[in-house]
């Protein structure tokens, strides 16, 4: 990472070891810890059976480019790479690759310029890790574990502390780690298997099993049989969940929503009283991530909303399937699978980019489940089965309306996804599919649903994009609807339906789009009133636990009036989102909501997690008091978009805080209104401190007050700053970072001219935070001088800052909202 001659041309480094070793977490380690000094970023998989052109994409997504690229052949997707990396500096990790072959094209797209981009690769093989590598020589090679990290690693998955005292377990303990041999997955799998278990019988128990599996496998690998008996140790219903993850490809990024309602089609999901089959399901979820048989991936407020499965495990789980009969796996095909056996669940993987055909064969007469992940047109229509409970075409990008016109044939179909933009519109007989629980049409062209829909009573989750419309009085009759994401609202009538939502009982999950054209018209704003009315509604007549609103319209301006919702005194909501929506004030009844554990918004006592952006406070000030609020809070991060305002946590305020992020503009001293220190000192549990800062600067992302020579207005804050965080009893981390922003625009001037602008419609929000609606002859003079000064000025900052700068679309970064499972 050090700048210097040598480092200033594009480096791979490859890491380089066996399997569960620890590579990808290793790499994810790094990548995590240093992407904040790169302008963009991207982290995918290849896999032992790479699709160079879908690895592209993939880079292509992260790094960046918006527009649509699907049909683009790799010349096209490796030409928009190098236009668009071509002045970034950018960290790309490109993991799990098996031979160089793959990784010939990718590099064609990396551009080598002088920018000190970094890419990091893992690998299995020695000789291709150095061919990979810059020079040859830039290979880390992994090691096992030592003894003691072993043990270290073992106590503290099984135990929750690695210095937990375990002298009663004798030797035990050591002898089960002999025969993990260091190996990180081996030692992690066992240590599920002895969680919670303090009696040295049981301990015992395992170094006999382990014994035992070793001796009758003696050919076989170390890690296959510690994972043999790791499977055979969880219950029955676990291991069918866990074999059916066989179906999906390697290194496949699955959603948690979609597994859990395949689980639940398949009938794997057994039933508890006071539980829905959906959050039984995200119990057996959350039992496999703490087996360790399952990877969490995008961990938010401590759950997980998807899942990988490490390579070692999906190659057992995939002989588990065979031998049992469970899944059958196909490429793309001709034919069918031979076997005398009946076909139960069938998998299909397209990587040659084949047309691919499934025939009418009478060995697949019995098949529950299809799941297809195809690049190209699929040649005939489906397969028939009666019995097909699984319709995932979620990963078939090339369908049209003629592959599901007798969809209806599938008459106890439970699970329907399709993912194609073909499919202009669902057949009108999807009535007669009695049995369907879930249907997800999202990223499909169909833009009204067929009436008969509501013939599906047993319909518990609908996913369709927001723009899909409901005929007249659909909702009402949809009375097992559990989840529906998303609707839409784009007028007055759509919302006065948001009123039906009371009469499902079921309802748990709701995401709410609205979108109108305009909200400066009389009639606009009265509309949006209305609808934001009845939106209040749904907390006071559903039973709803999550409830998501999103203001998507092009002038997004107009406040919603939250007071105005009155929900009722046992509502059971358990998350509420509220994103882009002008919020003013949050309503004294959030307070009451005793079930809330996610908020996304603003302040509530039983927060974890809090992230805030304005544009000022109220006087120029925003008060953190120590008298009452996030007494929970653990995580904080505010966003300060205009000066003039000073920011001062108080004694004994938010005492379980350990991160705080802050993110503010001083140009020159007045920008902080007095403030300093910000009074950092008084937050007593804090670890971790992350301040970014912009001004009249160069850029700096690990900026240091105590070597900057210049006695300006950033310096002057930092070093407050840091000397609050050097002489703090807990001695936390800090890192600075600057941004040249040279726009000083002070928050009251600029809430007047926004004021201005939209017609006088914030003229209450004015009022609300003590704003005068004319400005001073002084600030009158200060915002003429800042214009010229934004204009002419002429900085000495590096070359190709400036440039960097004006593709930013925001004054700092998006914060990323993954918080770790441990965090919260």
């Amino acid at each position: 990472m050090k700048t210097n001659v040598s480092s200033v041309k594009l480096k791979v480094l490859s890491i380089v070891g066996c399997g569960g070793l620890g590579k990808t977490t290793l790499a994810n380690q790094v990548y995590q810890s240093v992407k904040s000094h790169f302008s963009c970023t991207a982290f995918v998989s290849v896999s032992r059976n790479p699709d160079v052109k879908k690895i592209l994409r993939d880079i292509s997504k992260e790094v960046g480019i918006l527009y649509n690229i699907l049909d683009h052949d790799e010349k096209q997707l490796i030409d928009e790479l190098r236009k668009h990396l071509r002045e970034k500096r950018y960290l790309i990790v490109i993991d799990d690759i098996w031979d160089a072959k793959p990784w010939e094209t990718i590099k064609l797209a990396l551009v080598n310029k002088n920018c000190e981009s970094r890419v990091i690769t893992t690998t299995r093989s020695t000789a291709v890790a150095s061919c990979l590598s810059s020079q040859g020589c830039n290979v880390y090679q992994m090691k096992s574990l030592s003894f003691q990290d072993s043990k270290r690693l073992l106590l503290k998955r099984a135990f929750g502390s690695e210095n937990l005292s375990c002298t009663h377990l004798g030797s035990v303990p050591d002898e089960i780690l002999r025969k993990c041999d260091g190996l990180p997955l081996a030692i992690i799998t066992i240590s599920s298997i002895l969680a919670d278990k303090h009696a040295k019988c049981e301990w015992d128990r395992v170094l006999h099993d382990i014994g035992s599996t070793l001796a009758k496998n003696t050919s076989a690998e170390k890690m296959t049989a510690i994972l043999s008996m790791s499977y055979f140790d969880i219950p029955c219903h676990l291991r069918t969940c866990l074999l059916y993850l066989s179906v999906f490809p390697e290194d496949y990024k699955i959603q948690k929503q979609r597994l859990i309602n395949r689980w639940s089609a398949e009938g794997f999901i057994h039933e508890e009283e006071g539980q829905t089959k959906y959050e039984m399901g995200e119990g057996y979820f959350n039992d496999l991530i703490n087996r360790s048989m399952i990877q969490p991936v995008d961990v938010k407020y401590g759950q997980a909303e998807a899942c990988r499965v490490h390579d070692i495990i999906l190659d057992y789980i995939k002989c588990k399937a065979v031998e049992e009969n469970f899944v059958t796996s196909l490429d793309a095909v001709e034919h069918v699978y031979s076997s005398g056996y009946k076909v139960r669940r069938i998998c299909v993987s397209n990587h040659a980019e084949e047309n691919v055909a499934i025939w009418a064969d009478p060995i697949l007469s019995h098949v529950r489940s299809v799941t297809m992940f195809c690049q190209k047109t699929i040649k005939t229509s489906l397969l028939r089965s009666t019995a097909l409970r699984v319709l995932d075409l979620g990963d078939c990008l090339y369908m049209d309306n003629n592959h599901i016109a007798n969809i209806e044939k599938f008459f106890h179909l439970k699970y329907l996804s399709l993912c194609s933009y073909s499919i202009t519109k669902l057949p009108e007989k999807i009535g007669e599919l009695q049995y369907l629980q879930t249907l997800d049409v999202r990223l499909t062209s169909i833009k009204e649903l067929p009436s008969t829909i509501t013939k599906l009573q047993r319909l518990a989750h609908l996913y369709v994009d927001y723009k899909v419309r409901f005929p007249d009085g659909m909702i009402g009759q949809m009375h097992g609807l559990e989840e529906l994401r998303e609707y839409g609202v784009q007028s007055y009538e759509q919302g006065k339906t948001l009123e039906e939502f009371s009469k499902l009982t079921n309802l748990r999950t709701l995401n709410l789009r609205w979108y109108f054209d305009s909200f400066f018209d009389t009639e606009g704003r009265r509309e949006a009133e209305d609808c934001h009315s009845y939106a209040g509604t749904l907390l006071s007549s559903c039973n709803l636990y999550n409830l998501y609103i999103t203001d998507s319209s092009h002038d997004n301006y107009y406040p919603l009036l939250l007071d105005s919702w009155h929900p009722a005194a046992s509502c059971s909501l358990r998350k509420l989102y509220i994103k882009n929506c002008a919020i003013y004030k949050v309503p004294n009844w959030m307070g009451s909501l005793g079930n809330l554990a996610v908020l996304k918004l603003n302040a509530i006592l039983c927060l974890f997690y809090l992230r805030l952006v304005t544009v000022g406070g109220t006087k120029g000030r925003i008060i953190i008091h120590g008298s009452n609020g996030f007494r929970n809070l653990k995580y904080f991060s505010l966003r300060i978009d205009c000066c003039g305002t000073a920011l001062d946590f108080r004694e004994g305020s938010m005492p379980n805080l350990e991160h705080v992020k802050l993110m503010f503009g001083v140009h020159k001293r007045e920008c902080l209104n007095g403030a300093s220190s910000l009074g950092i000192q008084h937050l007593s549990a804090l670890s971790k401190v992350e301040i970014k800062i912009s001004g009249n600067c160069i850029r700096d992302s690990n900026y240091d007050p105590t070597e900057d020579e210049n006695d300006g207005a950033i310096k002057w804050v930092a070093s407050a700053i840091n000397s609050a965080v050097v002489t703090h009893p807990n001695r936390p981390t800090v890192r600075f970072e600057t941004k040249r922003f040279e726009g000083c625009e002070h928050f009251e001037y600029f809430m007047r001219e926004f004021n201005k602008l939209l017609g006088g419609l914030l003229t209450e929000w004015l009022k609300i935070w003590q704003i005068e609606e004319e400005q001073t002859q002084q600030e009158q003079t200060d915002g003429l001088n800042r214009r010229i000064t934004d204009e002419e000025e002429q900085t000495g900052g590096e070359e190709g800052e400036e440039e960097a700068d004006i593709e930013e679309e925001d004054t700092y970064e998006e914060e990323g909202e993954e918080q770790s499972a441990e965090g919260t």
